[in-house]
C-alpha cells in the first residue's frame, strides 16, 4: 500500500500547519516571529522536492499537495503582511497584486481546462518563489523596494509560462520543468 505519509509529504504538510500559525502571529502583531515561521515554511518548500527525489518518493499526490501548499502559503503571507505592515503593503499594492495574480491565475486557468489543480513546478516558478521570498525580507525589514518589484515581474513571467503550458498541454502533467521541454517534446513527436 502506497502511504501518503512520506517525508516529502510531511514537509509539504507542515506549510498548511504553518499557515495557521502565520495568521495567528500576524493578527497578534508578532512580525519577527511571523518572518521566522515564514522562513521555516519556505525552507520546507525547498526541502520537500529534494526529499522526494532523494528518497524516490516523487508522486502525483505530492506534486499536487505541494502546489496547494504554495497557494496557501502565498495567500497567508499576503494577508499576514497586510496585517503587520499595512502602510508598506498599500504603498506596494500594485506589485502585491501582481504576485497574487501570478499565483492564482495559472491555477484558475489550469483548473478550467483540466478540471484539476496544475502542478508544473517549472524552473521559472522556482526562481520566482525564491526571488519573492528573499525580497519580502528585504522589503519588510526596511531595505529598498526594487528587489520586491523585480520579484513581482519575475513572478508574472513565470505565471505566463505556466499559462502557456496549460494551453500547450492536452492533459495535466506534474513537474514540467519548462515550456522549452514541452515544445521540444512536441516537435519530436511531430516528426
Amino acid at each position: 500500500m502506497n502511504s501518503k505519509f512520506t517525508l516529502p509529504n510531511l514537509l509539504t504538510g507542515f506549510r498548511f500547519v504553518a499557515a495557521v500559525g502565520l495568521l495567528w502571529l500576524a493578527w497578534h502583531g508578532y512580525g519577527i516571529a511571523f518572518m521566522m515561521l515564514l522562513a521555516l515554511a519556505f525552507l520546507t518548500d525547498l526541502l520537500d522536492g529534494l526529499a522526494a527525489r532523494l528518497t524516490g518518493q516523487v508522486s502525483q499526490f505530492g506534486a499536487m499537495l505541494d502546489s496547494w501548499a504554495d497557494v496557501v502559503t502565498y495567500l497567508t503571507t499576503a494577508i499576514g503582511c497586510w496585517w503587520l505592515w499595512p502602510a508598506v503593503v498599500y504603498r506596494e499594492l500594485f506589485f502585491v497584486v501582481l504576485m497574487l495574480a501570478s499565483c492564482l491565475l495559472p491555477a484558475v486557468i489550469g483548473f478550467s481546462k483540466f478540471g484539476c489543480f496544475t502542478s508544473y513546478h517549472t524552473w521559472g516558478v522556482k526562481i520566482a518563489a525564491a526571488s519573492m521570498g528573499v525580497s519580502l525580507y528585504v522589503l519588510f525589514f526596511g531595505g529598498p523596494v526594487w528587489p520586491f518589484r523585480l520579484a513581482a515581474i519575475i513572478c508574472i513571467l513565470a505565471a505566463f509560462e505556466e499559462i502557456a503550458l496549460t494551453f500547450l498541454l492536452s492533459e495535466s502533467e506534474s513537474n514540467v520543468r519548462s515550456i522549452w521541454k514541452v515544445l521540444k517534446r512536441s516537435e519530436h513527436n511531430n516528426r
